[in-house]
């Protein structure tokens, strides 16, 4: 009995030993890679554009207010074409009216009430196009519109751009080799070389104005307001020394 007793603490022991050894093996090799972080910029510019705008009306009665919209909803379009677009390139919503009422007071000054002064008709607008600079210049010289009696609220465009996957490629591939050229100079000056890529992780993908001072975002900036954007990513990779 006691020759198995012995025999059963041996055979802990050199498991316990065994255990510790790989351990402190995982230990070492964990400790045996570089980390860095690879960066990716490029700036592009817009090739679509959205611009929309409201076109509002004000009428003692509903019909009067709808041939208000039609109007200018008719001289919108006569503009586009003037200006190089299709008459369709706006796309019209459909249009919301809404009753319009001002206060009354009493002889005294106090609220008695209010009374129906008429309606207020509004229809949105969308115009879509690939043809940046036509639409640029369509935002830009929207008095004429207004010289025209046409009663319109205009926004500011936004800019897109249709092939933001491709650059989104372009630039991991870009900061991955960015990466790779600092590690490679870490393990230079400290006499090794760095092997295979043990962990990679990206970036958030940040798209702000080209020549801007704007803040990137934790969850990843999005500009629409500038023609001229710049992308940025980065790559965290952690790799292996030989």
């Amino acid at each position: 009995m006691k020759e198995w007793k012995y025999a059963v603490i041996g055979i802990a022991v050199i498991v316990a030993a065994a255990i510790l050894a790989r351990a402190y093996t995982y230990k070492y090799r964990a400790q045996d890679t570089v980390v860095v972080t690879g960066l990716g910029e490029t700036e592009f510019t817009s090739d679509l554009i959205v611009w929309s705008g409201t076109l509002t009306a004000e009428a003692q009665n509903v019909a009067a207010g709808y041939a208000q919209i039609e109007a200018s909803k008719a001289k919108v379009q006569e503009y586009l074409v003037r200006k190089g677009l299709p008459a369709d390139a706006a796309v019209f919503e459909f249009v919301n009216v809404d009753k319009q009422f001002a206060p009354v007071y009493n002889a005294n000054g106090n609220w008695a009430g209010q009374r129906f002064t008429g309606y207020e008709l509004r229809q949105r607008f969308t115009v879509e196009s690939s043809d940046v600079e036509t639409v640029e210049t369509i935002s830009r010289e929207i008095s004429s519109l207004i010289a025209q009696g046409v009663s319109i609220e205009a926004y500011a465009p936004d800019y897109y751009y249709t092939k933001l996957d491709d650059v989104k490629m372009g630039l991991i591939e870009t900061a991955s080799a960015d990466a790779r050229m600092r590690a490679e100079k870490i393990a230079a000056n400290a006499g090794t070389k760095i092997g295979k890529v043990a962990s990679a992780r990206m970036g958030v993908f940040q798209i702000t104005g080209a020549n801007s001072n704007e803040e990137f975002s934790a969850g990843g900036s999005f500009n629409t307001s500038s023609r001229n954007k710049k992308a940025r990513i980065t790559m965290r990779i952690e790799y292996r020394v030989k």
